[in-house]
């Protein structure tokens, strides 16, 4: 059982790990930071600095609370340091044999009650577990970045993972106040699972050439309500992150259609082309660029928005008929870790699981492809006439 006591330990400095840090030690706990870059630990700690700083200036932080929460994460560079440590979560780059490698290695650091957990967004916790002699103490804590503001954490615990390390992971980081959901060990979890179609769907209509970019980004925020268009949040995240978490998905689905990557951005990530980081992605960054004019044409952006929506809906329902979470964490998880305007359930009770089977019906006779087969869940609420939350 974690304590306020507990000390955590994060491998990585990065944006996620850092942010992570910065968590913990908000909630008051002591924190280790490893990482074998100087340079990054440098940037890291600078990067702390300023943002302490900047939580002062906005008044959501005092000046003794600034000093306190530097105090309590210390950088390391000597992955021994972590030896003390009751939970490590593990920030690094997304590569199984790397995270495999940093899990063998803590294991013969650590005491035997620590408990190493792992941040990957669509690696299999049960995987990386494997490279461990006690996989039972191994559990999947998926942040979002910023970890520091993004409210949900998935709670993964493999399939050898001890059912009470599952709970006081959840309690712990529910401690930090942070909103936790309990997810199956698949695939993307439940946010880069149920949310793909809302870029691949984006991408296909797109690749069709029924609307351009800026006029499906402009359907998806003024008729549907998202904060941002799909087209402008793949830019954000950075195609070097986005396109490969949904090749990852779709490879360990067993190449199922539903996820099949686009084209149009695996060519943006194999010039370089990777977003607002580079300057240039599907939209242009760079100074004195022109700003591209959606067409709001009110019957296309309804027609888009729908045929996007309903493929999400059909996701979601999916995700629920396969138990990988419960309905209510299906729909915290799009709200919380996504910004959805509603939960993707909820929404299918209020357009109308009739509504839904049609359209999907809709695009399953004219496609013809397995991409558009509707979820088992949504065909037995139609047949029952039931919705989700009855």
């Amino acid at each position: 059982m974690f304590s306020k006591n507990s000390i955590i330990g994060v491998v990585g400095s990065g944006a996620m790990g850092s942010g992570i840090a910065q968590v913990a030690a908000t909630a008051n706990y002591t924190v280790m930071v490893f990482d074998t870059n100087t340079q990054a630990i440098q940037k890291a700690q600078a990067n702390l600095k300023t943002s302490l700083i900047k939580l002062v200036e906005k008044q959501k932080i005092t000046t003794e609370q600034q000093t306190s929460i530097f105090e309590k994460i210390k950088f390391v560079v000597d992955i021994n340091e972590l030896a003390h440590c009751d939970l490590i979560i593990e920030a690094i780059v997304e590569n199984l044999d790397i995270k495999k490698t940093v899990f063998s290695n803590l294991e013969n650091i650590v005491s035997q009650s620590c408990v190493l957990a792992t941040n990957t967004s669509s690696l299999s916790i049960t995987s990386i577990s494997a490279a461990c002699k006690n996989p039972q103490r191994v559990i999947g804590i998926h942040f979002f970045n910023p970890a520091t503001l993004m409210p949900l954490v998935e709670i993964i615990p493999s399939i050898t993972t001890l059912p009470e390390v599952t709970q006081q992971c959840k309690t712990l980081i529910d401690s930090w106040g942070k909103v936790t959901v309990i997810v199956k060990d698949t695939p993307g979890f439940i946010v880069n699972r149920v949310a793909r179609p809302f870029y691949s769907e984006a991408l296909r209509i797109y690749e069709e050439g029924i609307a351009d970019i800026a006029t499906i980004d402009w359907a998806m925020k003024q008729i549907g309500g998202f904060k941002m268009g799909p087209f402008e949040l793949m830019d954000l995240i950075g195609h070097d992150v986005n396109y490969i978490v949904t090749e990852t998905v779709w490879i360990q689905f067993y190449f199922d259609p539903k996820f099949k990557p686009a084209l149009s951005q695996k060519r943006l990530l194999e010039a370089g082309f990777l977003g607002k980081k580079t300057g240039k992605g599907f939209y242009n960054y760079t100074e004195n660029s022109t700003p591209t004019t959606p067409t709001q044409n009110l019957e296309l952006g309804t027609l888009i928005f729908k045929r996007i929506l309903v493929m999400l809906i059909n996701e979601a329902a999916d995700t629920l008929y396969l138990k990988v979470a419960s309905a209510h964490d299906i729909d915290l998880a799009m709200t919380k870790g996504v910004n959805y305007p509603k939960g993707l359930l909820k929404w299918a009770d209020d357009f109308g699981i009739p509504n839904v089977i049609k359209e999907l019906n809709s695009l399953k006779d004219f496609y013809e492809e397995d991409r558009y087969r509707i979820s088992p869940l949504l065909k037995q609420k139609f047949i029952l006439q039931k919705t989700f939350y009855e």
